[in-house]
């Protein structure tokens, strides 16, 4: 008889155990999620004449034009990452509400732009800038001129003063690619 009192005892208990167990903690849940960017909107602003602007719209990775840069100009340069939900598109606050865990990198390709993180760019918790908002000086274009730009989320390692202070396309080690554009710019 004892021994039917503990084998039931023990039933009892492992059903109690496995009855708790809630099948959520089966799987662990994705920690970022976000929607996708669907848009990339690049706006450039002559700083010598404000009335030459520049809009470039890239959507799934194809400009709707291409950027005329002017040797010795220098732009102000913002970009807007956008979202899609239902037919439209609008803008996303996540990557300033996440600015830790992105970072924006440049690299010209057949032109010499000089590209310098604007002093009202977001910054970073650890002091980089995260290259929403930066200034473009114009040294020189080619006809097949073009400015790659990506948006890296979750860096290991970020410096924004890569190639140089005066000169700062930015560099990361690790992380993945969430945006990556190429526009024309001659």
């Amino acid at each position: 008889m004892k021994k039917l009192l503990n084998i039931t005892l023990a039933l009892l208990v492992a059903f109690f155990i496995l009855s708790c167990r809630n099948s959520d903690d089966e799987v662990p849940e994705d920690v970022h999620e976000h929607d996708e960017i669907g848009k990339v909107v690049l706006t450039l602003t002559n700083k010598a004449n404000v009335s030459d602007v520049q809009t470039i719209s890239v959507i799934s990775g194809v400009a709707d034009g291409h950027l005329h840069l002017h040797a010795g100009d220098t732009y102000t340069a913002v970009l807007d990452f956008q979202i899609k939900h239902d037919d439209h598109y609008h803008s996303s606050d996540e990557i300033e509400e996440e600015k830790d865990h992105h970072f924006i990198t440049f690299n010209p390709a057949n032109a010499d732009i000089v590209v310098v993180r604007a002093a009202n760019d977001i910054v970073r918790t650890d002091g980089q800038k995260l290259g929403l908002r930066t200034e473009w000086t114009i040294n020189s274009t080619q006809e097949t001129g073009k400015m790659n730009i990506k948006l890296i989320h979750g860096p290991a390692t970020v410096n924004q003063n890569y190639p140089s202070a005066s000169n700062q396309l930015g560099q990361t080690t690790g992380g993945e690619t969430d945006v990556d554009i190429t526009v024309d710019a001659h």
